[in-house]
């Protein structure tokens, strides 16, 4: 099963590789499902995962030139401070059981499983639909910036970071191109750099924490992603992005709903 997860990893940084975002949606389920880590603490392992590849595709679109370091500040700041916060005091404020319906008892990991299901499910509707309004935004436009739009979906990204641990790429990059009528390629690389400062700051977050890392896998894991980063970008000159966004859509939108049935109705303890 580890070495499994290990092809998955790298198989999420393919995908990250290939189509800009959405990989990272994959990592919480691998890491739970497969490799076997408790909900809460896999949500602290994707931060760290997600922030890392993001981190080195981000570096390749700077030199690029293909990153607007502008729009980072200002979409950044309010969603790093509320990725920390959310990671530092709002996820451990959740209580271990949230309520019960008949038989089944919501737990904080069940939750945030569902929540996160919740997010995949909305991800794979916006990669079906390939970014319809987004292509229409001309490459030569001068882009404007809707300060409180920007800010405020700063925020809202930044707090569903800290609790579920995903990037946010599918919801940063049409926020960029619609609020600030940014170039597509130009909001791709700059979310990747959003993703990476917020994803790392709230990673530590959960370091001034109790929880303990197991920085072995927590390294092997980034590591293999970090390679299929290289290989989905190789691969992304030869394969249609669109047509593969639209693929991969479709699966994350199973995986949503296996999630969905999984936790409600065959609830399973994870042990570590």
């Amino acid at each position: 099963m580890e070495i499994l997860g290990y092809v998955l990893a790298a198989i999420v940084g393919i995908s990250l590789g290939l189509i800009g975002s959405g990989g990272s949606i994959l990592t919480v389920p691998v890491l739970v499902y497969v490799m076997g880590i408790n909900p809460v603490l896999a949500t602290a392992y994707s931060l760290f995962i997600v922030g890392s590849t993001a981190l080195v595709g981000g570096v390749q679109s700077a030199i690029q030139k293909k990153v607007d370091f502008k729009t980072v500040l200002i979409f950044g700041i309010p969603s790093i401070a509320a990725v920390y916060a959310t990671r530092m005091w709002l996820v451990p404020l959740i209580p271990k059981e949230l309520f019960s319906i008949g038989s089944l008892v919501i737990t904080k990991p069940i939750a945030l499983m569902l929540l996160f299901a919740a997010v995949m499910i909305l991800a794979s509707i916006s990669m079906i639909k390939s970014g319809k309004g987004t292509t229409a935004v001309n490459e030569n436009i001068v882009m404007k910036y809707n300060y409180p739009m920007i800010l405020l979906e700063g925020a809202v990204v930044g707090l569903l970071t800290g609790l579920v641990g995903a990037g946010g790429g599918f919801l940063i990059i049409p926020a960029l191109v619609l609020l600030a009528r940014m170039p597509m390629k130009l909001a791709v690389g700059s979310s990747l750099f959003i993703i990476a400062a917020k994803s790392l700051i709230g990673f530590i977050g959960d370091l001034q924490g109790s929880q303990v890392i197991d920085w072995k896998l927590l390294v092997s894991f980034t590591g293999f992603a970090v390679v299929g980063i290289f290989v989905g970008s190789w691969l992304s000159k030869k394969i249609s992005g669109d047509r593969l966004k639209k693929a991969f859509g479709w699966f994350v939108l199973v995986m949503g709903i296996y999630i969905i049935v999984k936790e409600i109705f065959f609830p399973g303890n994870v042990t570590h």
